[in-house]
């Protein structure tokens, strides 16, 4: 009898003492919970602000409280606009891939030019039979000139918005096979100036060419895939010695040099060959070997591709990630071409293009500022 009773009583205890240890262990994890979710809204928006757009989706499916601070600190950036130069009259139109609709407005002061690069928000537009060249605004209607230049068939590019101390303009023409003349310029210069360099490798000068600035320096696309550098500050030329991307036998047929674009994303040089019957292929420079990497992702990061200035962006919305939207819109207005990396494939279906027929100076993708929703002279 006292046996059974001591088995018993050893029973009891060990019951109480389980009993115990998973009320502590409820307690311990429902002060964790407790600490987590009365962590005062100031600190939280301090966290959540310094998440990932993809993080901070994430955060905001864990509560009520979660999802409004995830929300009121979310920065989604806002894509490029496709602006649209027609070949009669004033009204220009500026499509917003991002909620698929078009803004219109006439800007008179643009009758007679032909547009040259954008960053920033900003246009570089040139006169042909004034030889004027200046910078334009078109949501702020600014206007800055620029010395009197006359273009051939070169194209130019700028550093950064014109407003800026640093701004420089750049263009580079084709002499001979062995020269090319380089010309610069800056807001307020009263003349440009022009220096012929000497190339050490191939290097053919076009209309077709592509140019970006980069960390400081010009990067300029040849004809045939050779990329020449020039540095501003130095005042040096020099083409890489990198050979021009490899691409499928396919891609060199009608108007294969045309249908590339480049483009540069956080110091990286992309470029985006593209041919009618097969999905484009993107390529990053490698400085460190010195040869064209095929990327067969781009990590969240979208471009927007058109002949004379190309853009990247990050933080877009889901379905605008890793991809490239190109200059041609669809089905009345409402949907840009673009290509998924994800997915493989054009949408919407069946909308290859050959890039290399199109005017290169029917549209330009262009920066709206930040939060500009809309003209408001709406047509």
């Amino acid at each position: 009898m006292a046996g059974k009773r001591r088995r018993k009583l050893k029973s009891i205890t060990e019951t109480i003492s389980g009993n115990k240890r998973i009320a502590t262990k409820e307690k311990r994890e429902k002060l964790e919970l407790q600490t987590w979710s009365d962590l005062p809204t100031e600190l939280l928006e301090v966290i959540v602000s310094r998440l990932t757009l993809e993080d901070n989706v994430r955060a905001s499916v864990v509560c009520k409280r979660w999802h409004s601070v995830a929300i009121s600190v979310r920065v989604v950036n806002q894509s490029p606009w496709l602006m649209y130069f027609p070949k009669y009259g004033n009204l220009y139109e500026f499509y917003d891939p991002s909620l698929r609709k078009t803004h219109s407005i006439e800007l008179p002061e643009l009758n007679g030019t032909r547009v040259c690069y954008t960053k920033d928000g900003w246009l570089l537009l040139y006169r042909p039979r004034s030889h004027r060249m200046f910078f334009f605004n078109p949501f702020s209607h600014e206007v800055i000139k620029l010395p009197r230049f006359e273009l051939t068939y070169q194209i130019v590019a700028f550093s950064c918005a014109p407003t800026s101390s640093n701004c420089m303009l750049f263009t580079v023409k084709h002499v001979s096979p062995t020269i090319v003349a380089i010309s610069t310029c800056h807001p307020g210069a009263t003349e440009w100036v022009t220096v012929n360099y000497l190339n050490r490798l191939p290097f053919v000068s076009s209309i077709w060419n592509k140019l970006v600035f980069c960390n400081g320096l010009f990067y300029c696309l040849s004809l045939t895939g050779w990329l020449g550098v020039f540095d501003p500050l130095e005042h040096t030329w020099s083409v890489l010695s990198v050979p021009p991307p490899k691409c499928p036998d396919n891609f060199f047929a009608k108007n294969w040099w045309k249908g590339k674009f480049m483009a540069e994303h956080k110091g990286e040089i992309l470029v985006i060959y593209t041919c009618s019957s097969e999905n484009p292929i993107i390529f990053k420079l490698d400085r460190t070997k010195m040869i064209w990497e095929e990327m067969k992702a781009l990590d969240g990061v979208t471009l927007f591709a058109s002949f004379l200035s190309s853009h990247s962006r990050t933080d877009l919305s889901g379905l605008m990630r890793n991809s490239v939207y190109f200059p041609k819109v669809r089905f009345y207005g409402k949907r840009c071409i673009s290509y998924s990396l994800d997915n493989c494939r054009y949408y919407p279906r069946k909308q290859c293009h050959d890039w290399g027929e199109q005017d290169p100076f029917e549209n330009i993708w262009i920066e709206p500022p930040q939060g500009f929703l809309s003209f408001t002279e709406e047509i």
